[in-house]
């Protein structure tokens, strides 16, 4: 891990902490999820910018840290990187639908090597979801279906991965 990596790493697990955060539904430490994301970039061709990403890529929408901080701090490309991650609906903007259609939107502009990082984020989503609530499964795994189509050129293998997950999960769920 380079010292850059490793200093995303810190300040994504101190942002979590210092707003509280936890697992939703096994109670560890949020930065366990960040991890898991920058670990499955890891296993695909990817750049220290990317896994720098992947463990900040909640930070902006989860802790309040604004986007500025992280681009002082880490610099242009992976500022740039944690824009495209973060979602941009509000819950003001209308039910769940809305949100998910506004911020599906936002990531068909992302850049292929955030597409890849939003590859690896849903990949451990699904998993800890599917394990753990299969009622909220159904309609999350639907979501991330959709969220498939614009994905499309990020990793072919996380793409593939991810499919399989979503795929699969609605089967046997149903």
């Amino acid at each position: 891990m380079t010292p850059l990596e490793q200093m995303a790493r810190d300040f994504a697990a101190a942002a979590h902490q210092a707003a509280g955060q936890k697992r939703k539904y096994t109670g560890e430490p949020y930065e366990t999820h960040p991890q898991a994301v920058a670990e499955i970039v890891r296993s695909v061709p990817h750049t220290e910018a990317m896994l720098c990403a992947a463990h900040l890529h909640d930070v902006v929408e989860d802790t309040g840290v604004p986007l500025a901080r992280i681009e002082d701090m880490f610099g242009f490309e992976v500022a740039l990187l944690v824009e495209q991650l973060t979602d941009v609906s509000k819950p003001s903007d209308g039910n769940r639908a809305v949100r998910k259609r506004l911020d599906l939107e936002h990531t068909a502009k992302a850049s292929p090597q955030a597409k890849t990082i939003k590859l690896a984020d849903l990949i451990d989503n699904s998993s800890s979801i599917l394990a753990r609530d299969p009622g909220f499964a159904r309609v999350y795994l639907r979501e991330k279906i959709a969220l498939l189509k614009v994905l499309v050129n990020g990793d072919q293998k996380l793409w593939a991965r991810a499919h399989e997950i979503a795929r699969v999960g609605l089967v046997q769920l149903d």
